[in-house]
């Protein structure tokens, strides 16, 4: 049963013949060159397949991922790439050995927020917070520290702590007149926290700014924002 299991993760799902390998990004084809020729053609062939199938299908993505692992598990790009398809599919624990591993070959620190996304969703917070509190952070790109400014904030409302929360948010730039992602993603917490905290009104402030920011629709902000218009309304009569 166990070498069955292997074998299929060895050979990974099924790879579409239009998938050459030539696809994946030079830098870390750069880093397959080591490799004998059809080997690394293999493992390229799974990291693409798993790049383009990570947001659409994550779990497919992953056994593509485990399928490159199996040829090239001393890789620090190929355990990230494990690590990050494992953490889109939900499987938390084994993204973090991943991750841990990844960061052990190549020091890179940008994985901290999602590693502390896992522990958050392994249901040990106060882990989260110590890698949200790495001095590596400082050194983060906006986007970088947004993401874990969210995921600490986020801890501290599994903890109950919604003062401390809303204080973490609060120190973010929340007002940042980019548009990007991260700004939005923000002020969506952000009013989250606050509706948390029970202050409604000013939620549906956040709400409605989040909003004018989201031209993406990445949020639901507009619904909240007519979700808690309505309650409150009610709430007045």
């Amino acid at each position: 049963m166990e070498r069955s299991v292997a074998q299929a993760q060895y050979d990974g799902p099924e790879l579409d013949a239009d998938i050459t390998g030539q696809e994946l990004d030079r830098n870390l084809a750069s880093q397959l060159k080591g490799m004998p020729e059809k080997l690394a053609t293999r493992v390229a062939r799974h990291l693409v397949a798993a790049t383009r199938l990570i947001e659409s299908d994550p779990e497919t993505a992953y056994q593509h991922t485990l399928a490159a692992r199996a040829r090239a598990s001393r890789l620090g790009m190929v355990r990230e790439a494990v690590g990050e398809a494992a953490y889109a599919a939900g499987h938390y624990k084994e993204a973090l050995a991943e991750l841990r591993a990844a960061k052990r070959m190549n020091g890179a620190t940008a994985y901290l927020p999602i590693m502390a996304d896992c522990h958050r969703a392994l249901g040990q917070p106060e882990q989260a917070l110590k890698l949200a509190q790495s001095p590596s952070v400082k050194g983060f790109s906006a986007e970088a520290k947004a993401e874990m400014t969210i995921v600490e904030a986020g801890a501290r409302l599994d903890l109950g702590q919604t003062d401390a929360a809303l204080r973490t948010l609060e120190l973010s730039p929340l007002n940042n007149k980019t548009r990007a992602a991260w700004v939005v993603r923000l002020r969506y917490v952000y009013a989250e926290a606050l509706l948390a905290a029970g202050r409604p009104a000013e939620a549906l402030e956040w709400f409605h700014r989040t909003h004018a920011f989201d031209a993406d629709e990445i949020t639901d902000a507009a619904d909240r924002a007519a979700e808690l218009e309505k309650q409150l309304d009610s709430a007045g009569e």
